[in-house]
């Protein structure tokens, strides 16, 4: 257990090796302070069941980021996108909104994918063997989700090269602080990439691809007889998808690699028995989470675990402590690619769950198998290179040797 007094922890400020190694910290706070008043007045919360009962009341505790990124954000571009993108909108909206995207998201439609998806990694491989190195994040795992979600808009190949930086810009401004240098790449990664979608909503408009497939045009389209997204409300879900699916399956395809590499036997064991591989996605997920922590707003005034919260109070949900909370995993800092039960909470809960989990899975799983597969024995090349946030975690470089 690392030296921390609760009363001050800051993820404004987060402690020494809090960003290599936050799980110390995260026991030591769910075991002595699992509801914490953070210095700015929100709170901090830690533990499994506490999480659960926040996302599973859209009564008593709101998505809605608009009183909570007012004062962060001021009339940006940034304010708009955030505040108006699926994640952080309650019903009716947020309602609208995601019946659109699910109906383009079904089970057939993301079983489809799968052909491609397989065959884009295993160009990324032969690629690497090629080589005979690459880097586990640029060459591999951050080419994956871009591809893909570019294929579900229907981007134009040689049009996608912008889509990671405008992705990172844009999600780096929800980090508890944010400088003056971020809010600026944040706020012209979305008026560039506002740009970009008014001239291909424009071109789809006129020429509508297969709607349950075709993800951009499902939005345009709207649903028979039913109410169509505004022009804001379109052009910044296309941001938001992009995002959230870049993001997301980036984190847990690096994540998962490199933790194979701290886990030889691990490696080992999922190699010897590839049908290990969904339960290993999921384990992978509830291990390291891609995304560390989310967001809530007691609507009116209320309590949590015995501690009184008013009206208007932010809550932080840990995903990343609550993932590896005893009380509901057993030997939480262990990997363990057969866990059985894992009801971790790296895509959400309840209402707001990830409308693309289905998409992140399938990725994963096509990505760690095929990677195993063709290289068993792969090992570092040079020292990993971490994002540096505190709301995603992963890596921004992982060299490795292949043979």
């Amino acid at each position: 257990m690392p030296h921390l007094d609760p009363s001050d922890f800051d993820l404004r400020a987060p402690p020494p090796g809090f960003i290599d190694d936050p799980y110390p910290f995260y026991h030591r706070l769910r075991a002595e302070a699992p509801v914490l008043r953070l210095p700015d007045g929100g709170y901090f919360l830690t533990r499994h069941a506490d999480l659960v009962a926040v996302y599973r009341d859209a009564t008593r505790f709101s998505a809605d980021k608009r009183a909570e990124y007012a004062p962060k954000f001021g009339d940006t571009p940034l304010y708009e996108h955030h505040t108006t993108s699926l994640v952080f909108n309650d019903p009716p909206r947020h309602t609208r909104v995601r019946r659109l995207l699910a109906g383009a998201l079904t089970q057939r439609a993301v079983a489809a994918m799968a052909p491609a998806v397989e065959a884009l990694v295993d160009r990324l491989l032969d690629a690497a063997e090629a080589r005979g190195r690459l880097d586990l994040i640029e060459d591999f795992a951050a080419a994956i989700p871009v591809e893909v979600i570019g294929d579900l808009l229907a981007v134009p190949a040689a049009e996608r090269a912008p889509l990671r930086g405008w992705s990172l810009a844009i999600l780096g401004a929800l980090e508890p602080a944010l400088t003056l240098a971020q809010q600026a790449a944040g706020n012209r990664a979305v008026r560039e990439f506002l740009d970009y979608l008014r001239i291909l909503v424009a071109h789809r408009r006129a020429r509508p691809g297969d709607p349950a497939q075709d993800v951009l045009t499902r939005l345009i389209l709207g649903e028979a007889g039913g109410e169509r997204l505004s022009e804001s409300e379109l052009l910044h879900n296309c941001i938001f998808l992009l995002n959230a699916g870049h993001e997301t399956t980036t984190n847990l395809i690096g994540n998962a690699l490199h933790a194979l590499l701290l886990w030889p036997g691990e490696r080992q064991r999922l190699h010897e028995t590839p049908a290990l591989i969904e339960s290993a996605v999921e384990e992978f997920l509830r291990f390291e989470s891609s995304n560390q922590l989310g967001n809530r707003r007691a609507i009116v005034p209320t309590e949590i675990a015995g501690v009184s919260l008013p009206e208007g109070a932010l809550i932080t949900l840990c995903i990343g402590a609550a993932n590896r909370d005893p009380a509901q995993f057993a030997e939480p800092d262990r990997l363990d690619l057969a866990r059985q039960p894992n009801r971790h909470l790296a895509f959400g809960f309840g209402l707001h769950q990830c409308a693309g989990l289905s998409v992140a899975r399938l990725e994963g799983r096509i990505a760690i198998a095929r990677f195993l597969a063709r290289f068993p024995r792969y090992r570092l090349a040079g020292g990993p290179v971490r994002g540096g946030r505190l709301r995603f975690r992963g890596f921004l470089s992982i060299p490795v040797e292949v043979c």
